[in-house]
């Protein structure tokens, strides 16, 4: 297996990691070609081994109304295995039910429905992800670094450690194409992760922020409230999650942090990256 991924963030870097330990040679891109990877604009260097690559996976999200990796390279990915890490937040608020992949897309993402609905198109396998953490990107740290923040609603939202995202997309190699939630199995509010969270690192829970205060983007996150399954994942990929809810995830990443690592690491954003 030769994998080309567009776009190594922080979810990709596991993906390669894992496929690498698996045996996949592994290639990939970023925006400025760091970390001896290819830089995105490059045909020059892109092209020879998007054409050696068996397959592809993009986690790079749509720009305005443009999907990068499709209008730069969509004309080389015949005959590839195909897939793209989306976002649950293409089914909207669904007003805290639960939402599969049967559900229509759309919500207050349109260039991303767009995105996703076009790999769909090309056969790909499009994994659509809730709110990613894990090592150095959880609620933990942002607790710590005092970033974190209570909300008081009780909107319910889904959540996946990486190492189980990346376990999904891997466990879709060898699967048929269509969406793919991957989710684990406990969706809750932003509060009840939080507050778990200030109880592992035994410290008060943050204080109650109104939703005026918040940023834009915070603000979109927290007026969607639904539940994610992850039902055609069991069922297709064969894939359950090792950390089958946040509380596991969290105790997983809280004991693989050093007192070192704790004191230094660094804000998390408030935006998922892929």
């Amino acid at each position: 297996m030769r994998l080309l991924i567009f776009g190594l963030g922080y979810s990709a870097k596991r993906i390669a990691a894992l496929a690498a330990e698996q045996g996949a040679i592994v290639t990939a891109t970023t925006r400025d070609g760091r970390s001896a990877t290819l830089r995105f604009d490059d045909a020059d260097a892109v092209l020879p081994a998007l054409a050696a690559a068996t397959h592809v996976l993009s986690s790079v999200p749509p720009q305005a109304e443009a999907e990068p990796v499709l209008t730069t390279y969509g004309d080389r990915l015949s005959g590839k295995w195909l897939g793209y890490l989306s976002s649950t937040g293409v089914y909207g608020d669904t007003g805290g039910a639960w939402v599969d992949e049967t559900a229509s897309v759309g919500g207050r993402r349109p260039a991303r429905a767009a995105a996703d609905l076009a790999w769909l198109a090309l056969n790909a396998r499009v994994f659509r992800l809730p709110g990613i953490y894990g090592p150095a990107r959880s609620a933990l740290d942002r607790v710590r670094t005092g970033e974190a923040h209570r909300v008081g609603g009780d909107g319910v939202f889904s959540r996946i450690h990486v190492e189980d995202l990346a376990a999904g997309v891997v466990a879709g190699f060898e699967a048929p194409a269509g969406a793919y939630n991957l989710a684990d199995g406990l969706p809750a509010s932003h509060d009840s992760v939080i507050e778990f969270a200030s109880d592992l690192l035994d410290v008060p829970p943050p204080p109650i922020v109104a939703l005026e205060r918040l940023s834009p983007m915070a603000r979109s996150f927290h007026l969607e409230n639904r539940r994610v399954s992850a039902q055609k994942a069991h069922r297709v990929l064969g894939w359950s999650p090792c950390y089958p809810d946040y509380r596991a995830g969290l105790r997983a990443v809280s004991a693989t942090t050093s007192p070192i690592a704790a004191s230094t690491a660094p804000p998390t954003a408030s935006g998922v990256q892929r």
